[in-house]
């Protein structure tokens, strides 16, 4: 799966859900504003995880980690996934919704 696959899919599940941008970035949003996952620079994708449980298992998944914008300082909610567990974005992005 890529970028463009996800995209179509959570959009055609989830009306509310819509492609837009922060800082650049391609990433989901809610009509809302909130802002659920990207699509990061290396082919992954961060994904916004509230529930601990939730985020424990996504973190647990080979590769995961918390997500670091660079700056030196992980996003405590947010997770990168890498390309190699593309299989299970679409699930981690219905938990985010």
């Amino acid at each position: 799966m890529d970028w463009d696959m996800l995209v179509a899919e959570i959009t055609g599940r989830h009306p509310e859900i819509r492609l837009s941008a922060m800082f650049g970035m391609p990433c989901l949003k809610r009509d809302t504003g909130k802002v659920l996952a990207g699509s990061w620079k290396d082919g992954g994708i961060t994904v916004k995880l509230t529930d601990v449980a939730q985020r424990e298992a996504a973190l647990a998944l080979p590769g995961v980690a918390l997500f670091d914008p660079g700056m030196g300082r992980v996003m405590k909610e947010w997770v990168h996934v890498p390309t190699s567990q593309s299989e299970r974005w679409v699930g981690l992005v219905e938990q985010s919704i």
